[in-house]
This record gives structure tokens, C-alpha cells and sequence, in this order.
């Protein structure tokens, strides 16, 4: 291709003017490039120039819901009641302390309608201790919704729209293992009560782990704008399919910095079918604990790279037993997806549906191998026995629990203990004032060993001067001396 006229004046030009200064003859030397300079085209129709996501979101924002959440709250009268001051001089007979009243706590946030009968799925953290709860839609069409499952360790929360028919706009699964860096998705929500606003983003990281939201640490992150009043909200990819649930921001201001994070689609998948098939929760049982690999084992195992989870413990009869896992065993992948730490591993099991098997890849003696293990709910080998303790002491308002594989598989132990561990603190209780919290477990109380809660409910009716109780947390026991 020959070079247009004014390029090539142009260049002659230039060459004069090299010969004549000597300072510039290296320009004579650079590749004269072949192309032409591309050229400004005009549009021709109305396609060219409009790139919107307006039919993708027409499709889906029908089917985000505002959820507002309320719950009546005892409030005393007395603004005194709490005072350290005046409860030393008066006791619990401060002017009012007896008169509690009722007050309104509400809570807004968003939901995704996962179904044509009304199944929403929202944040665990938006309904959290609703008296009742009432979902708005884009068409401004309101309906009270009922809580059909609550799960905290996800942070997710599924209702379904009360007497309201069964034609509701929703919104179909992606396959949240398919995201890749890059994705471009959409975040839609009510964020601070303004109204339904769609923002824009990319996928910025997949499997972030270390946020400390819930016990599952497997997040996608985005840039899509999130803000406090998104949390339940859809993100959703360029094919109008749920992607994630968006959960969290991190956040200094609390408005967005362009780091959010969403439950994937397929940890929301599991939990709704849990809560439509069997109204619980039903996580699949290892019956083992593993530990993170870092460098220094890596090389030890001749790894190329930390990567894998480590065997640590088999329970004698779990599902890891009966599979032939051992300890020292280096569990690479579960049906062929790769795990770098616990985290990812815990996701990659905890998403399987109970029933059936599945396939761990790992490394054992330096050889690679392949076991299958079944996957069967966390059985009930004691009974629990919860009661919750009305007795006048450090353990007031606490609800406890016989332990069993079931029962620390639904408070999300590491570990299988025996003994008897509180399964709840009522707020505001003696319980919780003492720091008890929910995992501890009961090991003594005045010299007593406690093995389960029949024997906790009689340690407490005592009345002794002093209490002196041992609490098993985090794998760490701690000695504690109470005045009665």
C-alpha cells in the first residue's frame, strides 16, 4: 500500500530538513509505517452508538424486592435505670424501672425473588430478630413475607411472600464457579432507603477469604458501588443471572470504596433448596479437621507452591474414617476443583448436597491418590437436652447444649468435644454480661465436671459466695472466679 500524499510530502520535507541540521538525520532511519492513519467513521444507525445494560436490568430489577424488617424492643422508662450511679443509691427502684414500654426497632434492606411463588432470598443480618417482616416491589406492589430459614453461618436468610399469589418476576442461578476476574456484573438494591439503583462494576477478585463476615470465607469481590440498604441484593452478570448475593463493603466512612462482596450464587443455590426441600439446613459431615499449608510445610512435602488443605484429626467413624482419610493426608481438590486453604475447601464440601459421594484429590506418602467420601449429615449421637437456664447465676439467659457431631456441626465447632456447650446468649442476660458467648463449653463449675446440661441446670440452682468456672474456647480453657 502506497503512502497518501500529504504523509508523503510530509516525510521529504523532514528528510531536507535532517540533511540540512545533521541533528536529526537518525529520523530519516525509522520505518515509515505501511498503514494508513485509521480513520473517524461516522455511525451509521442507532446500534453503533448505544451500549446500555437497560434490557438486563429491565429483566431483573422486577425481581429485587426492598425488605423491611421490625421487632418490638423493652425500653425502660426511667432514663436512669442504667446508671451505675443511681442503681447503687436506689437500687431497682429508680422512678420508672418498673414500667418498661415497647419500642419500634426497624431495618431496611434488599432481596432477590428467586421464584414464581414468592421465594425471596435476602442477608441473614436484615431479618435478624423480626417480629415481622414486609417486602416492597419495584411495581410498588407491598406483601408481609414469612421467615422460612435463618442461617447465620452463611449470613443468608430465605422468606416467601405471604397470600400473594404465584406469579412473581425472579431471576435464574448462574454458575458462580464460571465468574472470571474481569466479568463485567451489576449490583441492584435500595442503598440508604433512596430507592431501587442499579450500579456497575467488575468481578475485582474471586474466593477472598479473611473477610470475617461468616463462617464461610469464600466471597466474590467487586467494584460495583454497594452501599448500607444493598445488603440482599442482586449481582447479577451480563446474561440477567444471579451471581452472587451482595453482604458486606469494606469501608472507612461507611459509604463505598469500591471493594464489595457478594455470597456466590451456588452457596445461595444450596441454602434455598435447603429451605424449600427441607425447611433446614442440611450441610454434608467430614468428621475431620484440617490445617492451612504454608511455605515451610509446602517444602517439606516437596510442593511447588503452598496449596491444599492438611489432615490433621479423623473422628473414629465419620465419613473421613470410612473414606480411609489419615492424618498427614494433603487434600488438593474435591471433585476436581482445586483448594489452596481451608477456607476454600470448607466452601467447596459445605455446598454438596447430602447423598451420594464425593471425589477428594490428595497427595499421601508423595503419591497421588483419589478417595471418595460419602456425603451424610453430622449425626446426633447424644441427645441434646437444651434447656435454657433460669437459675440465678453467671449462666442466666444462656441456652445449652449436650454436644454431639450434629450439634457442633450447627454451631460451626472445629472441632468434636464432649461435654456441654452454649447454644445461645440472650442479650442484655447475666450471661452475656459475664462474656459467655455462643461455643463456649462447660467444663467445671465449683470443682463439679460437667458432662451435660441436667448436671449444668443443678450446678446452677446452688447459691454459692463465690463461682469458679472453667470454659473451654477456641481450643483454649480459661479459669474464671465470680462473686454470687
Amino acid at each position: 500500500m502506497g503512502l497518501s500524499a500529504p504523509l508523503a510530502t510530509g516525510l521529504k520535507h523532514l528528510a531536507r530538513l535532517a540533511a540540512a541540521c545533521g541533528t536529526l538525520a537518525l529520523l530519516a532511519t525509522v520505518p515509515v509505517p505501511t498503514a494508513q492513519v485509521q480513520e473517524r467513521v461516522v455511525p451509521a444507525s442507532e446500534a453503533q452508538i448505544t451500549l446500555s445494560f437497560a434490557p438486563i436490568v429491565k429483566t431483573v430489577a422486577p425481581a429485587v424486592v426492598n425488605v423491611y424488617a421490625s421487632r418490638m424492643v423493652q425500653q425502660p422508662v426511667s432514663p436512669f435505670l442504667d446508671d451505675p450511679f443511681f442503681r447503687r443509691f436506689f437500687g431497682d427502684q429508680v422512678p420508672g424501672a418498673n414500667r418498661p414500654r415497647q419500642r419500634m426497632e426497624s431495618s431496611l434492606g434488599s432481596g432477590v425473588i428467586i421464584s414464581a411463588d414468592g421465594v425471596i432470598i435476602t442477608n441473614n443480618h436484615v431479618i435478624k430478630d423480626a417480629d415481622e417482616v414486609r417486602v416492597a416491589l419495584a411495581d410498588r406492589r407491598e406483601f408481609d413475607a414469612d421467615i422460612i430459614l435463618k442461617d447465620e453461618r452463611t449470613d443468608l436468610a430465605v422468606l416467601r411472600i405471604r397470600d400473594g399469589g404465584a406469579d412473581f418476576p425472579n431471576v435464574d442461578f448462574a454458575d458462580s464457579d464460571s465468574l472470571a476476574v474481569g466479568d463485567i456484573v451489576l449490583a441492584i438494591g435500595n442503598p440508604f432507603g433512596v430507592g431501587q439503583t442499579v450500579t456497575q462494576g467488575i468481578v475485582s477478585a474471586l474466593a477472598r477469604t479473611r473477610v470475617g463476615i461468616t463462617d464461610y470465607q469464600f466471597f466474590i469481590q467487586t467494584d460495583a458501588a454497594i452501599n448500607p440498604g444493598n445488603s440482599g441484593g442482586a449481582l447479577v452478570d451480563m446474561q440477567g443471572r444471579l451471581v452472587g448475593i451482595n453482604t458486606a463493603i469494606f469501608s472507612r466512612g461507611g459509604g463505598s470504596n469500591g471493594i464489595g462482596f457478594a455470597i456466590p450464587a451456588n452457596m445461595v443455590k444450596f441454602v434455598a433448596n435447603s429451605a424449600v426441600n427441607a425447611g433446614k439446613i442440611e450441610r454434608p459431615w467430614l468428621g475431620a479437621t484440617v490445617q492451612v499449608v504454608s511455605a515451610e510445610i509446602a517444602e517439606a512435602l516437596g510442593l511447588d507452591r503452598p496449596r491444599g488443605v492438611l489432615v490433621t484429626r479423623v473422628f473414629a467413624g465419620s465419613p473421613a474414617d470410612a473414606a480411609g482419610l489419615k492424618v498427614g493426608d494433603l487434600i488438593t481438590a474435591v471433585d476436581g476443583i482445586e483448594v489452596l486453604d481451608p477456607d476454600s475447601f470448607g466452601y467447596r464440601f459445605a455446598t454438596k448436597a447430602v447423598g451420594g459421594e464425593t471425589r477428594f484429590s490428595l497427595r499421601r506418602a508423595g503419591k497421588d491418590n483419589e478417595v471418595s467420601v460419602a456425603l451424610k449429615v453430622a449425626p446426633e449421637t447424644t441427645p441434646r437436652d437444651a434447656r435454657l437456664i433460669r437459675n440465678y447465676s453467671p449462666f442466666e439467659g444462656a441456652t445449652v447444649m449436650n454436644l454431639s457431631p450434629a450439634v457442633a456441626e450447627e454451631l460451626g465447632l472445629e472441632v468434636l468435644e464432649e461435654g456441654v456447650v452454649i447454644a445461645e446468649v440472650a442479650q442484655g442476660s447475666p450471661a452475656a454480661q459475664v462474656g459467655l458467648q455462643v461455643g463456649d463449653i462447660i467444663l467445671v463449675i465449683n470443682d463439679e465436671q460437667i458432662a451435660t446440661t441436667a448436671m449444668l441446670d443443678r450446678a446452677t440452682s446452688r447459691k454459692p459466695r463465690l463461682w469458679r468456672l472453667e470454659v473451654k474456647r477456641g481450643g483454649e480453657v480459661s479459669r474464671i472466679v465470680l462473686r454470687g
